[in-house]
């Protein structure tokens, strides 16, 4: 595009703020993302964004950064990609190379700011002067033990900033430079450069995994990825301590935000794809199975690249489905004959293949997964279907697919909401869970009552307190992700639930659940504060919440049983907790009035509920057997 063409789409865009239309501002600074990547152009999109702010769904993320380098160069880049997806990031960058004092100082800008994410952004020439430019000087093993020193100080920095903070802390591997100080002889030697910095970073993979709440972004990997020569700019280097290339900051605040988004909770559950010219190339009513373009070579491989990728999806836990203009059964025998096909047909959740919009089609799959519309994403290679679904459907995220198709599994791999930092068992099994529900959908429908559908699943629920770091890390990713049955939606982290669970008067819970048509996992969470008020030992619901998998199971009705019941034996005399009404969870409004609480304080924000707990019982569901284990209070309740 042309400076005269990125003129005329600017004033396109500020044309349509000034008419306050909303949609073709939005579409307008998307489109001049894809062709002006420079700080300047973010600059020019962050203050649009923030013109039409209130009008924007935005998860709030303050983000500190602590750097090695210059990062302003960044900032405007990230924000603007940041407000494209929903995210509006408050940004603190910390003093130039000043992160350890930072990290170690309690009353340091860090800690005063109170960020959510912390990124240490750290280069190795900045870190380790003498292993990047004098590598063939040191002496034997001098730079393993220079390393080594290096690696216990950041040890003693992320042990410090946990014990002062619950934000979560993303720590950069260190990259190798372009050309080793002994030139080829670095490759034949046991301990040469390039050695040395894979074995620090092998150290610092190991610090994170075992510290709560901290993460690794390998930016050895992003610079490899982009070319080291190309990444690097000397001249920005030694002039303003920018050493990464202007062409490339844009792939480092993307890097950055493939973080942010599972962090803040901001992640697509389903992809919803199309077929034909997408999962395939061809049309299907037209070409025939035999004629579809499907396989290891061109043009058939750019597709089968596609479809590797949402394998790679699946198993990382996003549910697959497909919204298609077709005859339904011929697609179907397509996916399920066509040799070359990586999806199988027990891969797709949910499928809406007739005649009917894809706006309509979308609907009906999110209805069908009970999810809310914008969990979805939507794949469709027919820019006028992309169109239609924005217009209609402005909560559904629409990735824009280019002209080649050999450039779409790229454009999925890149897009951030697919990005997970955990993988529980519950996301690797759950495109089994849809299946189940299926049966389960099928067998509802045939029986007479609601009551004889119960009897029939044959439930088991079992809740416990949490102990196990895999539990600690379901139970976060729970407390992130869940909207639709959750009195609260607060958003505690892996570090704040740990810390919760270790604490005298916390309790913390997981429910897992079980029925004839196989293990949904854990899907369910309480947590409960005790204390005194007013002389009265009450517990207060802190966290109540249930995946959408099992909701309307009367698992609920189970959970708040053991509750009740755990805090008696502890000698609570009222239990308390808010209901604050979001816009996705309607499912749970009537909960507490339903299980006799009454109504003790209202405000803008919410209800307060109340139950006296003497002589008061909330049954457990006649048909769940209940298993809770001795750490919550009751041995063990079985219903026939």
């Amino acid at each position: 595009m042309s400076k005269t063409d990125i003129s005329a789409l600017r004033a396109e865009i500020d044309q349509a703020l000034a008419q306050e239309d909303w949609y073709a501002a939005r579409s307008g600074l998307e489109r001049l993302s894809n062709v002006e990547r420079s700080s300047a152009a973010a600059s020019f999109a962050v203050a649009r964004y923030e013109r039409m702010r209130p009008h924007l769904a935005l998860t709030s993320c303050r983000l500190a950064i602590l750097r090695s380098f210059t990062v302003e160069p960044l900032v405007p880049l990230l924000r603007a990609r940041a407000f494209a997806g929903g995210l509006d990031v408050e940004v603190h960058v910390g003093g130039f190379d000043n992160y350890a004092q930072q990290m170690l100082d309690a009353d340091s800008e860090l800690y005063r700011f109170r960020p959510d994410v912390v990124i240490l952004a750290i280069e190795t020439r900045a870190v380790l002067p003498g292993i990047w430019e004098d590598f063939t000087g040191l002496d034997g093993g001098r730079a393993l033990e220079a390393a080594n020193e290096f690696l216990d100080s950041l040890s003693n920095w992320v042990r410090v900033f946990r014990s002062q903070s619950e934000a979560r802390l993303l720590l950069h591997t260190l990259e190798m430079p372009a050309v080793a100080s002994a030139g080829i002889l670095d490759a034949q030697t046991g301990e040469g450069q390039a050695r040395v910095i894979e074995e620090l970073n092998r150290g610092l993979r190991k610090l994170a995994a075992e510290a709560t709440g901290v993460y690794v972004v390998d930016y050895d990997a992003l610079v490899a990825r982009h070319g080291r020569e190309r990444w690097h700019d000397e001249r920005k280097w030694l002039t303003m301590r920018m050493p990464i290339a202007a062409d490339c900051l844009p792939a480092l605040a993307e890097e950055w935000l493939r973080f942010l988004h599972p962090l803040m909770g901001r992640i697509a559950k389903v992809l919803v794809t199309d077929l034909d010219n997408t999962l395939w190339g061809g049309v299907l009513g037209e070409d025939g199975v035999s004629g579809l373009q499907l396989g290891r070579e061109y043009p058939g491989a750019a597709y089968l690249a596609l479809q590797r990728t949402l394998v790679d999806l699946y198993r990382r836990g996003i549910v697959l489905a497909i919204a298609s203009k077709n005859n339904e059964a011929e697609a179907l025998a397509a996916i399920e004959t066509h040799p070359a096909m990586l999806v199988a047909k027990r891969r797709f959740a949910a499928w809406q293949i007739h005649w009917d919009s894809k706006v309509e089609s979308l609907r009906r799959i999110a209805a069908e997964l009970n999810v809310g519309l914008d969990s979805l994403v939507f794949l469709d290679d027919n820019p006028a279907e992309r169109e239609a679904v924005r217009l209609a459907l402005p909560e559904v995220t629409v990735l824009d697919l280019p002209a080649d198709p050999m450039q779409y599994a790229s454009v999925v791999r890149a897009c951030p909401l697919f990005e997970r930092l955990t993988q529980s068992a519950e996301d690797r099994a759950r495109g089994e869970y849809y299946q189940q529900q299926k049966e389960r959908r099928a067998a509802q429908s045939g029986h007479a009552s609601l009551e004889d559908f119960y009897y029939s699943l044959a439930q088991k629920v079992e809740i416990r307190r949490v102990s196990t770091s895999a539990e600690l890390a379901r139970v976060a990713q729970l407390i992130g992700k869940t909207n639709q049955f959750n009195l609260t939606t607060r958003r505690h982290t892996a570090v704040e639930v740990a810390a919760y669970a270790d604490a005298a008067d916390w309790d913390v819970y997981s429910t897992e659940v079980s029925d004839r048509f196989g293990d949904n996992g854990i899907v369910g969470v309480a947590m409960v504060r005790r204390g005194e008020r007013a002389g009265q030992r009450v517990a207060e619901i802190d966290t109540f919440l249930l995946s959408c998998r099992v909701i309307g199971r009367t698992v609920e009705d189970a959970m708040l049983h053991v509750l009740i019941e755990d805090c008696r034996r502890q000698g609570i005399e009222r239990m308390v907790g808010w209901f604050v009404p979001t816009a996705k969870n309607k499912p749970a409004e009537k909960f507490y009035a339903r299980h006799g609480f009454h109504e003790l304080e209202q405000t803008e924000a919410g209800t307060l509920w109340a139950l006296d707990l003497d002589g008061r019982m909330i049954a457990c569901p006649a048909w769940i057997e209940l298993r809770a284990l001795a750490g919550a209070g009751v041995e063990e309740v079985a219903h026939a």
